[in-house]
């Protein structure tokens, strides 16, 4: 696994279906067998390629059990500059050649992942061709992202959020979904659950990553982590034990650099 604070790669066993909201824009890639794939209320889909938006409920299933995908944060994104199959992709589409290289990088990264000096910008570079373009976001909003994504685990309030930018509260609500795309509470829910993948390779007390990431007890953590990933924090560190971090990945919330 690749993590930075703004993409994903994934490649290792998919638990077994079951409903899935992710706060990223999502790209599944078939490693063998291909893919199944619904996203919403639509009929379930085989290909080798999928693409969900960001918090769109969908089930992915492979018979493989093997899995890669790739996790965009969308408001790092100009998503009006992404290649069409991404930018207007739901479900199943057909991008062939991005599914050959998605294949060469991830055998690139298995290969040699643990001896090269990965950075957060090398991640487009190796998967896309180069940087993707970044979203244009209001300067008072980029600055709450900004502190989110740098601390998910702090009790940060919408109220406070909009005393530090000198906006009204309602504004400051109204403005940050307009930028951002989703609720203040949505984005601030998703980048806590996110935080969770710094600590799934290492031998971690539950209870103990729930309080370091910002939940208040172990019921609250494992029904917010299984309403986005469809599983519990248990099956999820119990299908991580063999994965291994690659890259430069930023400090666990609650734990020093």
């Amino acid at each position: 696994m690749w993590l930075t604070r703004s993409r994903l790669f994934y490649a290792g066993l998919l638990g077994t279906p079951s409903v899935r909201n992710m706060g990223g824009l999502t790209i599944y890639v078939a490693v063998r067998e291909p893919l199944r794939i619904r996203v919403g209320d639509g009929p379930w889909q085989t290909t080798d390629l999928a693409v969900v938006p960001a918090y769109v409920p969908h089930w992915i299933a492979c018979d493989g059990r093997m899995i890669t995908d790739i996790g965009l944060e969308p408001e790092s994104l100009d998503m009006a500059r992404l290649p069409a199959f991404l930018r207007d992709g739901v479900g199943a589409v057909e991008a062939p050649e991005f599914v050959r290289h998605v294949k060469q990088a991830h055998a690139y990264l298995a290969a040699r992942g643990r001896d090269l000096d990965l950075q957060a910008d090398s991640f487009d570079h190796l998967f896309f061709g180069g940087a993707l373009a970044p979203r244009p976001l209001d300067a008072r909003i980029e600055m709450v992202v900004r502190r989110i994504a740098e601390s998910p685990s702090a009790p940060l309030t919408a109220e406070a959020c909009a005393a530090a930018v000198h906006l009204s509260f309602s504004r400051f609500l109204h403005l940050f979904k307009q930028e951002v795309g989703v609720p203040f509470r949505s984005f601030r829910t998703w980048k806590r659950a996110r935080s969770m993948l710094h600590y799934v390779t290492q031998d971690s007390n539950l209870a103990e990553v729930a309080l370091d990431i910002g939940y208040p007890d172990s019921t609250h953590f494992s029904h917010s982590i299984r309403q986005i990933y469809g599983l519990k924090p248990s099956d999820i560190f119990a299908g991580s034990r063999r994965l291994e971090l690659i890259g430069t990945v930023a400090a666990a919330p609650g734990r020093p650099s």
